[in-house]
């Protein structure tokens, strides 16, 4: 029933972990690696609400069979000789994230990061990060928007792993940081350079990952922290209303969701006469699929095919510094009371040393 836990040695300095977690990415851009990733994603609770036997049917009958060819075309568009934009980015974040705590504190602390669907696995990281000596983990879902279909998913996940443990570790959660000054700066600064390069179109709009408007009706206060978000980088830019939008995109399926829709909304400005339009996504940290091709291809030819001129997406935060030191202001005050900026490392060792000694005076194994 339970995992086997690591070798344990009395007297060891415990470590703090930190994991950074992204939704997922499939192993290759081919269709059965879509398949099984798409499997794992559509067939969690939290992502599709639909009655089990009911989706069950629908999942395995007709989406398995149909969409992981053409997903898998879609994603050979944006792969990387590294892999997927998403899984890089992601990676590269973490290694950032730990070189630049690693000169702010001095406790052990680990930094890794995971895929809640696809790998590497929450679970698989989870038992990386105790191995190591984590007695205790932060979790921190890169969604700065909360959402059930996301970053409680993250939460399912790792308890799904440690209710499997014989020893499980303290846990802290990073709910959101929509509204983080930090993360509202790293967004404006953004913005700003890409004007200063690119020059400055009369209209920004701020296209977000939309979900079923029923989510909303039951509670789920994603819509409201995109609108505040939104709200927040306007401000920040001092635009005035009618300079910048707010809408949702990959919409999938036939039910309502969270609206306007970025597709129809940007063929509408074609049609209305806007010449250009300034595209971002503030509800992801990394490029991946959705950006990429979602927003930088399909819709730009959506935009420019309905008499628009010119189409500039601007990337998400990826590595920028700004963003990297928002990340790990967040993190830092997450870890209050697990992680020390003065730490003395030799004391710490030795006070294992005699704890140890206890413990084996007492009858305790090697």
């Amino acid at each position: 029933m339970f995992r086997p836990e690591p070798a344990y040695r009395h007297g060891s300095v415990p470590k703090t972990g930190l994991l950074l977690v992204n939704l997922g990415t499939p192993d290759a851009a081919t269709g059965p690696a879509l398949r099984r990733y798409l499997k794992q994603f559509l067939w969690d609770t939290r992502v599709v609400e639909i009655p089990r036997p009911v989706w069950w049917l629908i999942l395995n009958g007709i989406i398995l069979n149909t969409r992981p060819k053409k997903s898998a075309a879609k994603y050979a568009t944006v792969w990387t000789k590294d892999g997927s934009p998403l899984a890089v980015h992601t990676a590269a974040q973490a290694k950032l994230v730990q070189g630049y705590l690693g000169g702010v504190i001095r406790s052990p602390l680990v930094v890794a990061h995971a895929m809640r669907y696809g790998n590497p696995s929450v679970e698989s990281v989870i038992d990386r990060l105790k191995a190591e000596g984590c007695d205790r983990i932060l979790v921190v879902p890169l969604y700065p928007q909360y959402a059930a279909s996301t970053t409680a998913s993250v939460c399912d996940a790792v308890f799904d792993s440690v209710k499997r443990m014989r020893h499980v570790p303290g846990l802290r959660f990073v709910k959101h940081f929509h509204d983080h000054p930090k993360y509202i700066a790293a967004l404006a600064a953004s913005v700003r350079e890409h004007w200063a390069q690119n020059g400055r179109g009369g209209k920004l709009l701020m296209s977000f990952h939309g979900v079923p408007r029923f989510h909303l009706d039951r509670g789920d206060p994603y819509h409201c922290e995109c609108r505040k978000t939104g709200r927040l980088l306007a401000e920040a830019l001092d635009l005035k209303p009618d300079e910048w939008i707010l809408t949702f995109q990959s919409r999938f399926g036939k039910a309502e969701w969270l609206q306007p829709y970025t597709q129809p909304t940007l063929e509408q400005m074609g049609r209305d006469g806007t010449e250009r339009v300034d595209v971002i996504c503030p509800g992801f940290v990394a490029d991946c699929l959705e950006t990429l091709e979602e927003i930088a291809v399909e819709n730009r030819d959506a935009f420019i095919g309905a008499g628009g001129k010119q189409f500039h997406y601007i990337p998400c935060l990826n590595e920028r510094d700004d963003w990297i030191r928002a990340l790990c202001h967040i993190v830092g005050e997450n870890l209050q009371g697990w992680a020390a900026s003065e730490w003395d490392a030799p004391a710490a060792q030795a006070e294992g040393a005699k704890a140890r000694e206890r413990a084996l005076a007492l009858g305790a194994k090697e």
